[in-house]
């Protein structure tokens, strides 16, 4: 995607030295835009837990090209076993991180060591260019949606999309996912207005989102995570269209908190909902997504505390919460497939349940 007329991806190999790797500072976004060089693999797992890098997706390419640093300056298998697990641990909801470590390992552990770093650097390209062809196709089997939606509207009048958290290019190498199909429909000439939810308590929507999408030039607005559902009575939302860190055999959704609340807003008001999934985020070994799927619990202070730009320019975190009130603060929560729509992914669009995922993945029987 592009910022300001440049295209850039969200991870790739520093060009100059051909080997360190270089990610946007997305803690930094939107006051400041910061590129980071990251040279070993426990520079990697500190940018993917304090969310440097973030979305499900873009950890697990991130993490793939630990691995390759890692193999760099030791390609034993000890390390590799290392290295995996340690990758593993910084993050527990999004099943990404967990498939691209698996994957890495597969193709390493055979490799003789004196191959393991060049191995580990194409499998990691791989990862990556896979994500960006994925979230590609994300996109055009999602556009058919908007344009029959566009095609019900009077001439010039926009489609009106409501999304949570960040799905877009920020959240993958490119493209996005829930925002693949908006990217392609406002190329395409199709007039289309998103709302975006701010996504408290770490504003990835208000901070990300909006800024991703201002860049590329996609009317939006920003509302409150509280304003979705108003919206909805009111006809202002065509279309619900969200990305996922995990779907479970039987199609439940884990996404960031907030996504649930959204779900059933649109159910009540006969607004369709639909959730934007890679493949790499489908996990048949989880049926029920409620009793089975780990929910991060995150640092209280993301939502006793919130970090913006005063009037004078300068970045400050501030307490809105009463002192001495404990909080807490579950990252994600899970939609039950029955409140789904349908699923679109890289393979096509289906029902969220076991049958519809197995049409297109018939290989995960």
């Amino acid at each position: 995607m592009k910022i300001d007329g440049r295209h850039y991806r969200s991870v790739w190999v520093d060009e100059e030295d051909g080997w360190s790797v270089r990610i946007l500072d997305q803690t930094r976004l939107p006051w400041a835009f910061e590129v980071l060089r990251l040279t070993d693999a426990e520079q990697v797992a500190h940018a993917i837990r304090t969310m440097q890098v973030r979305g499900a997706p873009l950890i697990g390419a991130v993490a793939a090209y630990g691995v390759a640093l890692a193999m760099r300056e030791d390609p034993s298998t000890a390390n590799l076993d290392r290295v995996c697990e340690a990758l593993g641990r910084t993050r527990p909801t999004a099943i990404n991180l967990r498939w691209a470590l698996e994957r890495m390992h597969a193709a390493l552990h055979n490799q003789a060591a004196e191959q393991r770093a060049a191995a580990a650097y194409a499998e990691a390209a791989a990862i990556a260019e896979d994500d960006v062809e994925t979230c590609r196709r994300i996109g055009l089997h999602g556009l058919p949606l908007l344009q029959e939606i566009a095609a019900r509207k009077a001439p010039g009048e926009a489609v009106k999309v409501l999304t949570h958290c960040n799905a877009g290019w920020l959240a993958t190498v490119d493209y996005g996912t829930a925002l693949s199909p908006i990217y392609q429909a406002h190329d395409a000439g199709i007039p289309v207005h998103v709302w975006v939810d701010e996504t408290r308590p770490r504003n990835q929507g208000a901070a990300l989102t909006a800024w991703e999408l201002g860049k590329h030039g996609v009317p939006h607005t920003v509302v409150a995570d509280n304003a979705g559902g108003h919206l909805m009575q009111h006809g202002e939302v065509d279309i619900v269209i969200v990305g996922t860190d995990r779907v479970t055999r039987r199609g439940d959704v884990a996404n960031k908190i907030g996504t649930y609340l959204k779900a059933l807003a649109a159910r009540d008001n006969g607004v369709p909902f639909w959730v934007a999934m890679p493949h790499s985020t489908l996990d048949m070994r989880v049926r029920d997504g409620v009793a089975e799927i780990p929910i991060e619990e995150r640092d209280p202070a993301e939502v006793t505390d919130l970090t913006g730009r005063t009037a004078d320019g300068r970045i400050e975190t501030v307490r809105v919460a009463a002192e001495g009130s404990p909080a807490a603060n579950p990252a994600f929560d899970v939609t039950p497939a029955r409140l789904v729509t349908g699923l679109i992914t890289e393979r096509g669009r289906c029902e969220a349940s076991e049958a519809g995922l197995l049409k297109l993945y018939p290989e995960k029987a």
